[in-house]
């Protein structure tokens, strides 16, 4: 018989295998072909986000020449493309690689007309990779910001509200760099309900709001006065909303296409299975709660598997090291302990490989992971109470550790349980 360990971590796969980037793209460019492209044209080819080298790679083989093709991607996942120039800026803190890859993109689209075609592959992580500064601001001002966002615990389409106003590049900026070349879209999403305004922060398609509906947001969180002052003139000054060109924009893979084939698997594995939600929001505690009462409820009888697909917040009070996944588990692992029977096991993972500002994927928690970090001579509730989940976690073992996977389709949890 299998551990519950190898079970929850094949299931973690089968989420990372259903998100295959050049899987998605074959099979979205087969359904949707591209539109004809004038004798005197050529297609430029730009992908950005954690998936786009192998959406690179596969447009390669798909689309015929000429063409100039660009990548934008997170280092774990950089490597030399034939063909491509290939840039890795930083995530999910953007710095002078993402400056230097979101001037790239517009130096490229500046050369476009309007015989040319633009095929723009876009998967998360894009609105910290690939930066412009909109006019007045500087990459240190977005670094500031980006920074006040992330320990904000606001959901990401509210991030990428405020992002996409201070940039050249989101909300719709990308096309507008692009006009008056026809842009065509391929999208992997990262976002829980698939906004596609939100995935990486909406380069091909209208911004999710206005500047002052930003400055709302951040008063509303308590940021505002953390703000550099030329952002708060920034968002003091409200601009016109831009008509944008037209563009096709095409979803090929998402969170819940990676949830339903973990359903399928588990249930050809033998276990009772439910999709206990596709929409795993909010701040961890309350994503705690959510899985404790549904994993109360569950049939007691029978080995059962619960799978959960979102993506979590994390209002970071201390200084530790972790992420949101790391955190989910740690927390699950503390009252999973005295409140849950049975053998039983929980992993979060992002299905990107990457948590926060680790090298872990998420992490696991099991009847004894709670007691096993105090073994370990460590205080796992002092470093939950810091924020440090990557401590705590990793003296136990239960980091969940599986490299760059070059997808990014948000976060899928399992929670399996053997009968008493």
């Amino acid at each position: 018989m299998t551990s519950l360990r190898q079970d929850a971590r094949t299931l973690f796969e089968v989420a990372v295998e259903r998100a295959d980037p050049a899987q998605a793209l074959r099979a979205a460019l087969q359904d949707q072909p591209l539109s004809p492209l004038s004798p005197e044209g050529q297609t430029y080819i730009i992908a950005i986000g954690k998936a786009a080298v192998p959406m690179m790679r596969e447009a390669l083989t798909l689309i015929p020449a000429p063409h100039q093709a660009l990548v934008v991607t997170n280092p774990e996942n950089c490597c030399e493309i034939p063909g491509a120039r290939v840039l890795a800026g930083s995530h999910p803190v953007p710095d002078q690689a993402s400056a230097e890859a979101g001037q790239a993109v517009m130096d490229l689209l500046a050369q476009t007309s309007a015989q040319d075609r633009v095929v723009a592959l876009i998967s998360g992580g894009g609105s910290a990779l690939m930066v412009a500064p909109a006019a007045g601001l500087s990459l240190a001002d977005k670094t500031a910001v980006n920074r006040a966002l992330l320990a904000s615990g606001l959901e990401i389409n509210e991030m990428n509200l405020i992002r996409q106003q201070l940039s050249q590049l989101k909300g719709g900026g990308l096309l507008q760099q692009a006009a008056p070349a026809a842009v065509q879209a391929f999208i992997l999403s990262d976002v829980i309900g698939d906004d596609l305004r939100a995935i990486a922060s909406g380069p091909t398609v209208s911004a999710l709001g206005s500047r002052a509906e930003a400055q709302s947001l951040l008063k509303n969180c308590g940021i505002w006065q953390d703000m550099p002052e030329t952002v708060k003139t920034h968002f003091a000054t409200e601009a016109p909303k831009p008509v944008l060109p037209a563009a096709q924009n095409c979803l090929i893979g998402s969170n819940r296409h990676s949830l339903d084939a973990m359903v399928q698997a588990a249930r050809a594995a033998g276990w009772q299975t439910t999709l206990a939600s596709d929409h795993l929001t909010g701040d961890v505690s309350a994503a705690v709660e959510e899985i404790l009462q549904a994993a109360k409820a569950a049939p007691k009888d029978c080995p059962i598997a619960l799978i959960f697909g979102g993506e979590t917040t994390v209002r970071l009070v201390g200084d530790g090291r972790g992420g949101r996944n790391q955190e989910l588990a740690l927390r699950l692992a503390q009252r999973g302990a005295t409140e849950l029977t049975g053998d039983w096991l929980f992993l979060s993972g992002g299905t990107d490989g990457r948590d926060g500002p680790t090298d872990a994927a998420g992490g696991i928690a099991t009847p004894k992971t709670w007691a096993a970090i105090a073994e370990a001579g460590a205080d796992p509730a002092a470093l939950l109470a810091n924020n440090d989940s990557y401590a705590a976690l990793k003296a136990a073992d239960a980091l969940l550790m599986t490299g760059g996977t070059g997808t990014n389709v948000a976060d899928v949890q399992v929670f399996l349980r053997r009968p008493d």
